[in-house]
């Protein structure tokens, strides 16, 4: 990242330079004028450029117009005193990406700077809307991710110009949704394609464990410990280390965790020899770390460090349109394994996928797929090998069936996978058990649904 900073006090721009060099931002260039400001970057390129307002030569906002001028797409962050509503207003219509009041938090600007940066990247790595009627292309790193999704498309792209730049990435989105394949590309998209990728599920991993497990231990280091161990940090160096279900991680080991992204470098234990690790930091999470932090679960400094770049997948339940287009590629899959030659799926049977909502999302439709083709004694997969021959034919009742059968078909089918077990069907369709009590007490009522359940 290279980044311009403009002030006419001098001590102003030594401190700013030292606070983003310890944080790892070292290509970074100073002036103290306006009028030099402005021929900088007609020369050169800059990513970010933190700008002071008042100067005695030539103002801020004049800067700033002349810079987006000759440089439209650096993103222009204003660090003034000046605490004026009016002339922020202004400031932003020019173009700037932010307006910070000093004194700025230190963690403020460096996430502000962070953001600027990802904006830039993503509108100049994704091409414009005329350009997309034929559909975005992924690259080769994101290859294994089936979508036809224009915005799963655009969040790949967005993901390649983001992984060039080795921040490291946060993931998020429901169970299912495929965060640890996209954390895959990100490292074949990477600076260090050729690295060690290595895929730690933090919840399953006990607290007397953590230490040794992520840092590594040596010979006699404590009881039981015959031989040397490197540690994940260790084996992931100049690589990919991805942290999946991070926010189950105890707040007592994220400092631990936090240290070590902050130094780079990590000490076994029984050892007092540092070593430097190169490791790209793509963790991952089914729950909302903003609530953590804000109930004293989750360190939000830790927060800051692991979220340089946020991507978030969508449900599947939000790309419908993908739906055909996975169900086929794991019924491939499956008649491969199987050694079953199947066609492919009724049209009764993918309009009982398209009308589902899938909780567990691709994971769950990929396990429906594959038992339906074990299952399967046709060419084609029927309803009856979805489990849902009786449930489809409420489908014929009237069409198109609406939201209320819908959701009472759901229900049944949920009740018939989980074998009448109310408990499970409540924690998959995500309600109470008490809900689910009441609502196959309405439904055995009617003679229409009573055979389902």
């Amino acid at each position: 990242m290279k980044i311009l900073t403009v002030d006419d006090e001098q001590i102003a721009l030594s401190s700013v330079k030292r606070y983003l060099r310890r944080h790892g931002l070292r290509n970074v260039e100073t002036c103290d004028n306006g009028g030099e400001a402005i021929e900088l970057m007609k020369q050169k390129s800059y990513d970010v450029v933190l700008l002071d307002l008042i100067m005695p030569d030539i103002d801020g906002l004049e800067v700033l117009k002349a810079g987006k001028t000759v440089r439209p797409s650096t993103e222009i962050i204003i660090l003034t005193s000046m605490d004026d509503v009016a002339t922020a207003v202004k400031a932003i219509h020019l173009g700037a990406y932010d307006y910070l009041v000093k004194p700025v938090e230190g963690e403020r600007l460096f996430l502000t700077i962070q953001r600027a940066y990802e904006r830039k990247a993503l509108l100049s790595g994704l091409p414009g809307r005329a350009s997309m009627q034929g559909g975005l292309q992924t690259t080769e790193a994101f290859s294994s991710i089936i979508t036809c999704d224009l915005r799963m498309k655009e969040l790949l792209s967005y993901a390649t110009v983001m992984a060039r730049s080795g921040n490291s990435v946060l993931i998020t989105g429901e169970s299912g949704t495929g965060k640890e394949l996209l954390a895959h590309g990100i490292h074949r998209a990477g600076l260090n394609p050729e690295g060690p990728f290595t895929a730690v599920n933090v919840a399953s991993i006990t607290e007397t464990l953590f230490e040794a497990q992520f840092f590594g231990h040596v010979r006699g280091a404590f009881t039981g410990a015959s031989g040397e161990l490197a540690g994940y940090f260790e084996r992931s160096n100049r690589g990919t280390l991805f942290l999946d279900e991070i926010g189950e991680l105890p707040l007592h080991h994220q400092a631990k965790l936090l240290r070590v992204l902050e130094e780079k470098s990590v000490t076994r234990i029984g050892s007092t020899e540092p070593m430097a690790v190169n490791v790209r930091i793509v963790s991952a999470t089914n729950g909302d770390l903003d609530v953590a932090c804000r109930a004293g679960k989750f360190r939000l400094d830790l927060l800051y460090r692991l979220n340089s770049v946020h991507v978030h997948l969508p449900p599947l339940r939000e790309r419908k349109e993908d739906i055909p287009l996975l169900a086929s590629h794991f019924l491939g899959q499956s008649s491969i394994q199987y050694k079953k030659t199947v066609g492919g799926f009724s049209s009764e049977a993918m309009e009982i996928l398209l009308h589902r909502d899938f909780p567990g999302n691709i994971r769950e439709l990929a396990q429906l797929v594959d038992k339906a083709v074990l299952l399967c004694d046709s060419d084609l997969i029927l309803p009856k090998h979805l489990g849902e021959e009786r449930a489809s034919m409420a489908f014929s009742i009237r069409s198109p069936c609406t939201f209320k059968e819908n959701e009472e078909l759901h229900l049944a089918y949920v009740l018939n996978q989980t074998r009448g077990n109310y408990r499970q069907a409540a924690a998959i369709l995500g309600v109470t058990v008490r809900q689910i009590q009441r609502k196959v007490l309405q439904l055995k009522h009617d003679p229409k649904w009573a055979t389902f359940l």
